[in-house]
């Protein structure tokens, strides 16, 4: 990438696909594989947008935070255009300075001492959980009884928060990764609702109805220092509830469908309990739970060929660089001898995911709990997709498990 005015070569490439139809939504991988071949940078001529699928061009945006801003809106809204329907999330959608000291203080609640604190708890809830689906049989929901019971089981309880009324979580999240797409069928569905869900998730964030010694705590502690605001609080702990469960839910149903898909790496797995932590990235870099996220242009900057001007919107393939053959041989291979690291699945950069680690505790409790009861895993039906305009999701996964 550079700022230098670019000698045009070539006209940049064009389609008229709609990248979010429920047929792309559905299955992305045909089209991210013609927006790969088709250049480095692509137009989306009905949103006017451009858009990157290649692993090496999606990262080195990424990473350029300074010419790739996040502060106009990781959607397809320009925040210096239009309001956002609700307040910018101050991890998301904030660049340096204002994204500095929220980050700082996240990311210690969030770190390593943290994560030793609630290992032996979280392993001890996820053998009760498997414990309890395997009393009601060896067939079940995987989705339902695994994938969204055991997030909505630990996280909120980590945070802090009530157990009544957690039902508005998915909800939420949904709606909110789906606002940032076009206003289309999906963003219509959530939009009655919204409201409800909101005042509910906006609710729980207020330092009064954080219990103590969470996550949340450890927030409202942070602004009694002085280390943020008391306005930055609430909004740093919704940012915990926006982007911490859906996003989870989906990545441990992305794990345990790989698993139940690719019968050699369940063995392996079973053989080496460590190669969880493996799995949960490969599965993330297969499945990207966040397929997309948009960033704005602070300048004019030239990719490849291609000049993009100042102040537009780029849509950024995450699902299509973690399948780009240019970086990751046999992509669509589930492979636990593979290194699975560079994935952009948790983004990049500044804005790199600040809470993966406890995405990933979650899920490599769950997987090592099924491990040690469950000797073989298989689909029993096909799985049908939950569709959003950002997230790679499955609304069921009816599974068979054979007991050890």
């Amino acid at each position: 990438m550079t700022t230098s005015t670019p000698t045009a070569s070539t006209a940049i490439p064009t389609t008229d696909e709609d990248p979010f139809s429920a047929a792309v939504l559905a299955d992305p991988l045909p089209f991210q594989h013609r927006l790969r071949e088709a250049g480095e940078v692509v137009l989306l001529e009905r949103y006017g947008v451009y858009a990157m699928g290649r692993y090496d061009t999606v990262r080195a945006a990424l990473l350029d935070w300074q010419g790739f801003e996040s502060s106009a809106g990781v959607g397809i809204t320009d925040f210096r255009t239009e309001a956002p329907w609700r307040p910018p999330s101050l991890l998301l959608e904030a660049d340096p300075p204002h994204h500095d000291a929220p980050r700082a203080v996240l990311s210690r609640i969030l770190g390593p001492r943290a994560l030793r604190e609630l290992a032996p708890r979280w392993q001890a809830d996820a053998d009760r959980l498997v414990d309890e689906v395997l009393e009601q049989g060896t067939e079940f929901d995987a989705v339902t009884s695994l994938a969204e019971a055991f997030p909505l089981r630990v996280f909120p309880d980590a945070v802090g928060i009530p157990e009544e009324g957690r039902r508005h979580l998915l909800p939420y999240g949904d709606h909110l990764f789906n606002s940032f797409g076009p206003e289309n069928f999906l963003v219509q569905h959530g939009a009655p609702h919204i409201g409800e869900h909101a005042g509910w998730v906006n609710e729980q964030c207020a330092r009064e109805k954080i219990a103590d010694g969470g996550f949340g705590d450890a927030i409202w502690s942070a602004a009694d220092r002085g280390d943020i605001t008391p306005a930055q609080a609430p909004l740093i702990v919704r940012s915990l509830l926006s982007a911490g469960v859906d996003t989870t839910v989906h990545a441990i149903g992305a794990v345990l469908h790989a698993f139940a898909t690719h019968p050699d790496a369940w063995a392996m797995l079973r053989e080496d309990p460590a190669l969880a932590r493996v799995a949960f990235d490969e599965a993330i870099r297969l499945e990207a739970p966040v397929q997309t996220f948009f960033r704005t242009t602070t300048r004019d900057i030239v990719v490849g060929d291609v000049l993009i001007p100042d102040r537009r919107k780029i849509l950024m393939f995450l699902g299509s660089a973690n399948h780009d053959p240019r970086r990751w041989p046999d992509p669509q291979r589930f492979d636990l001898t593979r290194d699975p690291s560079g994935h952009v699945g948790f983004g990049m950069g500044i804005h790199q995911c600040v809470g993966q680690h406890v995405a990933r505790l979650e899920a490599v409790s769950l997987v090592t709990a099924l491990a040690r009861r469950v000797e073989s895993i298989e689909l029993i039906g096909e799985p049908e997709r939950h569709l959003n305009n950002t997230l790679r999701a499955w609304e069921t996964m009816p599974m068979r498990v054979e007991l050890s």
